[in-house]
């Protein structure tokens, strides 16, 4: 079932060059709503936790420090159709595939470095937006 929310993160590099208010005139030049939003930074154990799903993969340290190597903001996004116009909006992984217009085709450095996570289901974008948003804020 399609749900109108999606969940985001703005990573480190593109906190670090100062892009967030760049990326968040974008998200609401697309006609997405913020419902919530803040700026923290990731234990290397949280990071860990967010992406444990990549655990087996050759890649999962490199992403674990890099995500908690500097602050990020986490964003949950509201919009018909959330999921799939937020990753049109996005773009491909690595910049150099993504389209004309698209946050990481403006702000993302490699594929590493690609400037914002966005949920890939609705599935997912409720796990991930209940990860960073909880009641008892425990991140």
């Amino acid at each position: 079932m399609a749900t109108n929310r999606t969940f985001t993160m703005i990573k480190p590099d593109a906190v670090e060059k100062n892009y967030i208010g760049g990326i968040l005139k974008m998200i609401n030049d697309a006609g997405f709503k913020i419902v919530a939003m803040k700026y923290t930074q990731l234990s290397k154990e949280v990071a860990g936790e967010f992406y444990e799903v990549h655990k087996e993969r050759p890649f999962y340290g490199e992403l674990v420090d890099y995500m908690s190597g500097g602050p990020i903001v986490a964003v949950i996004l509201e919009k018909d159709n959330a999921v799939e116009d937020f990753r049109t909006l996005i773009g491909a992984t690595n910049p150099e595939d993504a389209a004309e217009g698209t946050i990481r085709k403006k702000y993302a450095t490699d594929i590493s470095a690609n400037a914002v996570h966005g949920s890939d289901s609705d599935e997912n974008a409720e796990i991930e937006s209940n990860f960073h948003f909880t009641a008892n804020e425990k991140h």
